[in-house]
């Protein structure tokens, strides 16, 4: 075996960080003020080996590998032997028994620790398992929102060089149905940069705090320019509400939900984008009074699988599936969760992010 792969070897099995010694000692220094509380309520012996065991449990637990469980089970003897067993603060390695302490705590820290590591190599298989499901429903979907605008602007664009003769007013819809499938095409590989960004970073994103106020009148007042036709009312708390997020992505979040409600809710005429604190998490909501969410496609909404030819929701041609599997793990980067579900007269989209910095959700 090459020296390289030992290295490695040992360093996977027997890592050392500031963060699992920091740790090791709070554990053990906490047992050890147990047990010194415990010997002067009790004169007898006897209660210290249980108390190390605990601790040694924790220590393997709590931290990476073996080498503090094992470091834990070689001081929690020593703890025992030289400091709370007859005679104090002496060695006596003749007391009746000390061999099988010491194995006792060896096998709870292997064992313990063998059991750690086989978790957390299944919980790291299962996050890789999601992130490649992920990507493969993004790929699925992308290629047909990427597609199919081009087959559009290529149509248009061949009609008006192959038919000279055409009037203004068609020449004009032509033109028109090229620009709206090109902002379309944009707004999908947003979405797609979006995804790479957060992936890129690990699901770790820089957050700041922000006026949600400001924010969903940024998206609102965009959305208006594309859907001039549709009534938008916004309702914010009476205080200024901060909210510690990535005003970019959040702002993107937004507008996929409101592009999404004016698409793929048929009869859209109204909606309302309201954020409000609830407890220590900020919610924000976007209500339509449009046709609903099948029923069906409820529980795949935000997996990216949704096809246009099985709902009679989608105007045939644009895939909300991608948008929305885009929202979710935007939402999720900033340690929040979303939720679909039909209201009376329409459809409701809200989702949920911390008021307080915290680690994300992979």
């Amino acid at each position: 075996m090459h020296l390289s792969t030992k290295k490695s070897l040992f360093t996977r099995f027997f890592p050392f960080s500031l963060r699992d010694l920091a740790v090791s000692v709070a554990i053990l220094s906490c047992a050890a003020g147990i047990c010194f509380l415990l010997q002067h309520a009790n004169s007898s012996d006897g209660f210290a080996s249980p108390v190390f065991v605990l601790a040694v449990l924790c220590v393997s637990r709590f931290t990476t590998g073996y080498l503090f469980g094992l470091l834990a089970s070689v001081l929690g003897v020593v703890c025992v032997n030289f400091i709370f067993t007859y005679p104090y603060w002496a060695v006596n390695f003749t007391i009746s028994g000390y061999p099988l302490t010491f194995l006792v705590f060896l096998a709870a820290s292997v064992m313990t620790c063998a059991l750690t590591t086989q978790a957390r190599q299944s919980e790291r298989l299962r996050a890789e398992n999601e992130k490649e499901k992920m990507r493969a429903n993004l790929l699925r979907s992308v290629s047909h929102d990427i597609r199919t605008p081009l087959t559009s602007i290529v149509g248009s664009t061949s009609a008006l060089l192959e038919n000279p003769e055409l009037s203004l007013p068609e020449r004009q819809e032509l033109l028109e149905d090229a620009r709206s499938e090109a902002q379309w095409l944009i707004r999908v590989v947003e979405n797609l940069l979006s995804i790479t960004r957060i992936g890129d970073a690990q699901a770790n994103i820089t957050k700041e705090e922000e006026a949600a106020e400001e924010i969903l009148g940024e998206s609102v007042r965009k959305f208006r320019r594309r859907y001039p036709g549709i009534r938008v009312s916004v309702e914010a708390p009476d205080e200024l509400l901060m909210v510690p997020m990535d005003p970019i992505l959040i702002e993107q979040v937004l507008s996929n939900l409101l592009e999404n409600a004016a698409v793929h809710g048929k009869s859209t005429s109204h909606i309302r984008v309201s954020v409000r604190r609830e407890e220590m998490f900020a919610r924000f909501s976007v209500e339509d009074d449009g046709g609903g969410i099948p029923e069906k496609e409820l529980p795949t909404l935000f997996d990216g699988t949704l096809r246009h030819s099985s709902s009679s929701n989608c105007d045939g041609k644009r895939n909300m599936g991608l948008g929305l599997s885009v929202c979710l793990a935007i939402v999720r980067a900033h340690g929040g969760a979303m939720s679909a579900q039909n209201i009376s007269g329409g459809a409701e989209f809200s989702f949920r992010l911390p008021l307080e910095a915290q680690g994300v959700i992979a």
